[in-house]
């Protein structure tokens, strides 16, 4: 049987993720295992929320396991730009009245930036999102990962579900990010490195100098993207920073978890951070990847600030603070969206929403902006956007004739200012 204390540092030779998987499944479970474990919380999105309730109508079900544990978050397409995704949104309204279960509406912003903000998940957790990004809330050193709407919706009314334990694989990123150099760029460094499939269903362990850096907004971005690896789940470890994270957000109970000396890892990378420059994930795939160096000069017709990956207040401060007394090109639409109400407040507060606002910019509702492709910028055909989301395959802006880079906050709004992909290191002191 599991033990708790087994979170500690122990002889048994288990990974974080693991320790984890086995607390929640009552036994311990390693690598290539199938179990049944308990779940701590579940939700779903606009985009995949009117399946969920397809299925649960269909399993003849009326109550969830537990009202306070799952959620609805209306973020996707918000405001509605469509007849047909209003009506999507009513029945989730309509659904939520009926079963109690928690509900975020259109302007509250992005399930990847409410869920951890608002206290839904701690460490030692293990969550389900019918979202494939929900791998970011790994940074709180717990376990989550997106699932199909189906198994979402079952997992909803038994607060369980099955996993294969994965095989983690160590990235060790050894020294310091160089100035102008962050978090989306290490991520897509490693991305390149290991390549889109390199880490298909395994979890996928962020350790070293250059993590422990980092800020926990910071960390979310790097494990937001690991199933831009294939990766089943992203984890990180607890330390001081979020510790103080947790306390600030009042968040207490939680059963952290590390992993033990002797863990066994399908692979171990490392790497030298300080070597890393701003990348670019280039058309149309996250792991073709290119330094600053070699890229710059490529003209834009489009930026995008926002997103689960870095659209929260440290991503729009780093914009500003390049952007203040500047002017966007003249030929660049720059589309900024916050992450959450709660940011755009803070942004509003710091004056970085009037930067945005003077210097050209587009500032939306909080919520996914154009990164689906739904609404608020579509590209036209021909056209090149740079873009701090976590996706540039074909299409997923709404059109699969337009070019998305993908880059580090400071590198879209450095390319904006210039209306081609800028090297943001020339714009700071």
């Amino acid at each position: 049987m599991w033990n708790d204390d087994n979170n500690k540092k122990s002889a048994l030779g288990l990974t974080m993720v693991e320790k984890i998987l086995s607390r929640h499944a009552g036994k311990i479970v390693k690598k290539g295992e199938i179990c049944i474990a308990d779940i701590d919380f579940a939700f779903g999105q606009d985009g995949t929320s009117s399946v969920i309730i397809d299925s649960f109508r269909e399993m003849g079900v009326e109550k969830v396991f537990d009202k306070n544990k799952c959620a609805i978050i209306l973020d996707h397409s918000c405001p509605s730009p469509i007849v047909g995704v209003s009506n999507i949104h009513k029945k989730i309204r309509e659904f939520v009245k009926e079963t109690g279960i928690i509900l975020h509406d259109i302007g509250d912003g992005v399930c990847h930036e409410l869920v951890p903000a608002k206290g839904y998940v701690k460490p030692g957790d293990l969550v389900l999102g019918a979202d494939s990004h929900t791998c970011t809330y790994g940074a709180l050193n717990m376990c989550s990962t997106g699932m199909g709407s189906t198994d979402v919706a079952a997992a909803m009314i038994a607060g369980k579900t099955w996993l294969k334990v994965p095989e983690t694989i160590k990235f060790i990123a050894n020294g310091k990010l160089k100035k102008g150099v962050y978090s989306k760029d290490l991520i897509l460094y490693l991305i390149g490195q290991v390549s889109a499939d390199g880490a298909t269903y395994k979890a996928c362990e962020y350790t070293g100098e250059a993590i422990d850096d980092l800020s926990i907004e910071a960390r979310m971005t790097i494990c937001n993207m690991a199933i831009e690896m294939g990766a089943k789940f992203g984890i990180m470890n607890f330390d001081k920073k979020l510790e103080t994270w947790l306390e600030k957000k009042g968040i207490k109970d939680y059963k952290k978890v590390e992993s033990d000396d002797n863990a066994e890892y399908l692979k171990i990378y490392e790497y030298d951070a300080s070597s890393i420059t701003p990348m670019v994930a280039m058309p149309h795939t996250v792991d073709n990847v290119a330094s600053i160096n070699d890229v710059k000069g490529t003209h834009i017709d489009e930026a995008y600030l926002g997103t689960c990956t870095n659209g929260r207040i440290e991503d729009l401060t780093i914009a500003a603070n390049i952007l203040k007394g500047k002017k966007i090109n003249k030929n660049v639409r720059f589309i900024v969206a916050p992450a959450s109400r709660e940011i755009y407040l803070e942004a509003m507060e710091k004056g970085l929403i009037k930067i945005f606002v003077e210097a050209g910019a587009a500032v939306v509702s909080p919520g996914c902006g154009c990164c689906v492709g739904t609404h608020n910028g579509v590209p036209s055909d021909g056209e090149n956007v740079i873009s701090t989301a976590n996706r540039n395959f074909k299409g997923r802006m709404g059109n699969n004739k337009a070019f998305i880079h993908l880059a580090s906050p400071a590198t879209v709004v450095s390319s904006a200012i210039e209306g081609k992909i800028a090297d943001p290191r020339e714009y700071l002191d």
